[in-house]
């Protein structure tokens, strides 16, 4: 078994105060975050969306790789986003949807093998399946050409 952890400090009430986010790797420490950079656009923070979406396209781009590489094909070079919408549900906020976009290198693969990988993939990394409580989770994987 592996278990990660990430950790929050939070300082102050509600919209006026501010937190940090930390990883066990380092990756992230004391980053900050707080109201503004989650609902405002401030740049000068991350928020739990931005980093919900980091962490689902990393693990989806890591189960395409794995799955295909179980196919006998080897991948060259694939770019992954996660677009993460939070949406005001009642008094509060709900995640609605996630958009994951792949563009993938793929030598040695026809777009139909492509697709097919891509969705299983989708529906079996562990963060899509963490996450299967979010309505709408959808893949636009595009095989880039391999000239």
């Amino acid at each position: 078994m592996i278990e990660k952890t990430g950790s929050v400090h939070w300082q102050g009430a509600g919209k006026k105060g501010v937190g940090k986010i930390s990883t066990e790797t380092g990756a992230l420490k004391a980053y900050p975050y707080g109201f503004a950079s989650r609902f405002e656009g401030d740049v000068k923070g991350t928020n739990p969306e931005e980093i919900l979406g980091a962490a689902h396209a990393a693990c989806f781009t890591m189960a395409f790789s794995f799955a295909c590489d179980k196919a006998g094909i080897a991948t060259s070079a694939i770019d992954t986003k996660a677009a993460v919408r939070l949406a005001k549900q009642g008094e509060g906020f709900a995640i609605d949807r996630i958009a994951l976009t792949m563009e993938a290198t793929v030598p040695g693969i026809d777009d139909a093998k492509f697709q097919e990988i891509a969705a299983a993939a989708k529906r079996d990394c562990p963060l899509s399946k963490a996450l299967a409580s979010v309505p709408e989770i959808t893949l636009q994987a595009t095989l880039k050409n391999q000239e």
